[in-house]
């Protein structure tokens, strides 16, 4: 036996303690190695480089809305009219997103207060199934709008998707006029919808309801736009300026009104409800 083992074999070692697999994160920006719960407590925003992470809406709600908020039912919709398979059946797509997510799709809505002024909020969560535009999605912004109308208070979304869901064809594209009309019962109404546009916010989504609000607010660096951007590079034949489809360059072209870190997203918000909310009793 070797004096290494001899010396091993006589020190005294203490049971190895199991580590969560999750206490490291890794920023997909600077490439830095985060405690989650650090991170998790700055908002999901990277303290060494400001880059804003995707979060869902149960992370989303108690950052925006004030204490006491509940999240509103799901509407029921019909499940794969289409009968759609690729590698998969689309009903057992929509059972694993069910099963790694905590809202049956990939809007959820919730009712209550922002800087003490009623709103309904939607969030959508790019972790189901990139946050794709559906029946359910579509069906969920509604009922979100009808239950604004109701409470006479403001629509909110923070939109993040990767466009139309493929697996319901016309169906999921069908969505687009629908939350048009939404919209405009909404304006109809004389009520504030304001649009919080988070990474990434593409495709059908960025061509309906995501461009059609009174106030477009962006958090810093998110990717915005609808096609994507070899897409439009090989269609143009032209090389793309640097940051493009990114918040900030959308706020220099003048197509949203300000880009808002999450830090102070809440605040910007309450400002808004109540300058609107003055402006239409007014």
């Amino acid at each position: 036996m070797s004096w290494l083992d001899r010396v091993r074999k006589a020190l005294p070692f203490a049971e190895k303690r199991d580590t969560p697999d999750n206490l490291w994160i890794k920023c997909p920006s600077c490439k830095e190695m985060l405690f989650t719960k650090e991170y998790e407590e700055n908002q999901s925003v990277c303290p060494r480089c400001e880059h804003h992470g995707r979060i869902g809406a149960d992370a989303r709600f108690p950052q925006l809305m004030d204490a006491g908020f509940c999240v509103l039912p799901a509407p029921k919709v019909k499940e794969d009219p289409l009968k759609f398979r690729d590698q998969k059946k689309y009903p057992d797509r929509l059972k694993a997103a069910r099963a790694a997510n905590p809202h049956p799709d990939a809007l959820t809505n919730a009712l209550g207060t922002i800087g003490g002024h009623k709103a309904v909020l939607g969030v959508q969560d790019f972790a189901f199934m990139g946050g794709s535009m559906g029946m359910a999605v579509g069906s969920a912004f509604v009922s979100g709008v009808d239950r604004a109308i109701k409470e006479k208070c403001a629509y909110v979304i923070c939109t993040a998707a990767g466009g139309a869901r493929m697996q319901e064809g016309i169906l999921s594209l069908m969505q687009m006029p629908k939350t048009t009309v939404a919209i405009r019962r909404l304006q109809n109404a004389g009520l504030p919808y304001i649009v919080v546009l988070t990474d990434p916010t593409t495709g059908g989504v960025t061509a309906s309801y995501a461009m059609l609000g009174d106030v477009h607010i962006a958090e810093p660096g998110c990717l915005i736009g609808f096609a994507g951007q070899r897409v439009i590079q090989d269609t143009i034949r032209e090389k793309l300026p640097e940051g493009f489809q990114r918040a900030e360059y959308l706020l220099e072209h003048g197509m949203i009104d300000m880009v808002v870190h999450r830090h102070a997203l809440k605040e910007r918000l309450a400002t808004l409800l109540d300058y609107l909310g003055a402006a239409k009793a007014a």
